[in-house]
């Protein structure tokens, strides 16, 4: 009997172990300039996003797809053609600003624009920084494009996915729509702070904790997420870790 219970238990222990190796990877980023789908979301500047706005972060999906959502239908908004997602004015070139709200090995980051991918910067596994930044030349193309960004992880399947709207070139972009007032669905309530906070102006090296309350560039921003500020989490830069007030 014991020789059977003992067995039992290696078998669990193992079958644990492969579980939690198969887990995947607790790593979030997005596009948060020139402004991705899910950054204008959570910016409120399209309405009726669904639960995007509260983390754009977390488009996250199996390696190898081509859609804005990742094949996350929670995040299904992000690939309806038929909003009138707001275009960015760019030159041939554009440099892509990613923040990371958690890091991770990476692969590589892919660009695509249609089904060509236009640039590929590979990391062979090494941990990026809480920013990245990629420039990338749009070959020549003009007029309303859509670049697909793909960050892969290096020791899962999964990828993070995000959708950049451009107007390349001469022409005006397509009118932003009017900002909302805030979100369609009813929030997250606002956590209670872990500890206090004082409130100020936003200061890197600073550690915010939620509901801390601080203002950069005129604006007041409550914090949603514990961080310590560092050099490109500015409030109005990273919607998963501000909220603007």
């Amino acid at each position: 009997m014991r020789r059977a219970i003992t067995f039992l238990s290696t078998a669990i222990i193992a079958i644990a172990a492969t579980v939690f190796i198969a887990s995947p990877a607790h790593a979030h980023g997005y596009i948060s300039s020139p402004p991705s789908r899910q950054a204008m979301c959570a910016q409120g500047r399209v309405a009726n996003c669904g639960e995007i706005i509260y983390e754009p972060q977390s488009v996250e999906g199996p390696k190898g797809l081509r859609s804005c959502s990742g094949g996350n239908s929670r995040f299904a908004q992000l690939d309806d053609e038929s909003r009138s997602w707001p275009a960015t004015s760019v030159g041939t070139s554009v440099t892509f600003n990613w923040v990371l709200t958690a890091r991770h090995a990476t692969s590589t980051w892919e660009y695509y624009v249609g089904g060509t991918r236009i640039a590929v910067f590979n990391d062979q596994g090494r941990q990026p920084g809480a920013t990245v930044s990629h420039s990338v030349s749009l070959g020549g193309r003009s007029g309303r494009q859509k670049v697909l960004a793909i960050w892969n992880i290096a020791d899962t399947p999964n990828a993070f996915y995000s959708c950049v709207d451009l107007q390349v070139g001469g022409g005006s972009p397509d009118p932003t729509p009017t900002p909302t007032t805030g979100p369609t669905a009813t929030p997250t309530p606002t956590p209670t702070p872990t500890s206090t906070t004082p409130s100020g102006t936003w200061t890197t090296g600073t550690a915010y904790q939620p509901g801390a309350v601080v203002t950069y560039g005129g604006a007041s921003y409550r914090c949603i997420q514990a961080h310590t500020a560092i050099p490109g989490w500015e409030p109005p830069n990273v919607p998963a870790l501000w909220q603007r007030l």
